[in-house]
């Protein structure tokens, strides 16, 4: 499992380039973040064949998983060319597993991520549909111990008011203003460069599948649990 354990250098890399995010040291220690790459793409690898053991992911490679590290800043303030963390995503097979996973290594900034970035806006009815009527569910999933202890709480931006068409007073208000539904996890430096760091990573992404689940199961049926497939 060597090859599953990221390198001080990959982060050190990061670190560095922070530090000095412009082309011309980035073309002078070219050679750095190849190795970097490399590293961080083998122990993706690693972390996909680890989760095809318990989920189905359609993503078919580390290297198709991870994000460029060069920005694209046409519409940012900020006009540093390269990000200065690792990250990457798999993406569930099939249309009845939605959500996805998301991991990010930066120094003193690693974490991981799952569930619903951006639903649409049919998701996003039918999600609060089923908040409005079963919202002692909710409670019940994301009050459950192994979650609470794992992820805290919901994470996600949130409306500044009730959504049209619902009451400031209903009893589940507060999970009817969330537009992204997630849960996250961090890292600390020391954890990610552990030997065992891709098993704490498979088992954080193991504790998400209830509330996968239980969104996808909301998602592809109706109000009346009807399958949304056929």
């Amino acid at each position: 499992m060597a090859a599953a354990i990221i390198k001080k250098d990959s982060l050190d890399f990061l670190t560095d380039l922070g530090k000095n995010n412009n082309r011309e040291w980035f073309n002078l220690h070219m050679g750095r973040y190849l190795d970097a790459r490399h590293n961080i793409i083998d122990f993706a690898d690693a972390l996909l064949a680890e989760m095809n053991s318990h989920d189905r992911i359609e993503t078919p490679s580390g290297k198709k998983s991870l994000f460029r590290i060069y920005k694209d800043v046409r519409f940012s303030k900020d006009k540093t060319p390269y990000n200065s963390h690792w990250s990457g995503s798999f993406k569930r097979a099939g249309k009845a597993l939605r959500g996805g996973y998301y991991f990010r290594i930066e120094p003193g900034n690693s974490a991981l991520v799952g569930g619903f970035w951006g639903p649409g806006p049919d998701d996003m009815k039918r999600i609060r549909q089923d908040i409005c009527a079963n919202y002692p569910d909710w409670n019940n999933l994301l009050g459950n111990q192994t979650l609470v202890q794992t992820f805290g709480n919901l994470y996600g931006e949130q409306l500044g008011t009730a959504p049209r068409g619902y009451q400031k007073g209903h009893p589940a208000i507060d999970l009817l203003r969330y537009k992204q539904y997630m849960l996250k996890h961090a890292f600390s430096d020391e954890e990610v460069l552990s030997p065992g760091f891709i098993f704490k990573v498979d088992d954080v992404f193991k504790k998400m599948r209830p509330f996968l689940d239980f969104m996808s199961e909301i998602l592809t049926t109706d109000a009346n649990g009807v399958s949304l497939l056929d």
